[in-house]
C-alpha cells in the first residue's frame, strides 16, 4: 500500500460521508414539505366536503319542514 492511500481512502470515505449528508438531509426536507402539502389538501378537501353537506342539509331542511304541514 502507498503512501497516497493514507489520504485517499480518508478523503473518499469523507466525501462520502458530506455527500450523502448533503443529498439525505434535501430529500428529508422535500419528504417533509409533499407530507405538509398533503396534508393541507386534505384539509381542502374535507373543508370543501363538509360546506358542501352543509349546502345540501340547507337545501334539504326547508323542503322537509313544508311536507310536514
Amino acid at each position: 500500500m502507498t503512501p497516497s492511500h493514507v489520504i485517499y481512502i480518508p478523503m473518499a470515505i469523507l466525501l462520502g460521508i458530506f455527500l450523502g449528508f448533503i443529498l439525505g438531509a434535501r430529500a428529508a426536507r422535500n419528504a417533509f414539505d409533499a407530507e405538509r402539502r398533503r396534508d393541507e389538501e386534505r384539509v381542502a378537501a374535507r373543508a370543501a366536503r363538509d360546506a358542501k353537506k352543509a349546502a345540501r342539509a340547507a337545501k334539504a331542511a326547508p323542503d322537509e319542514g313544508a311536507s310536514d304541514n
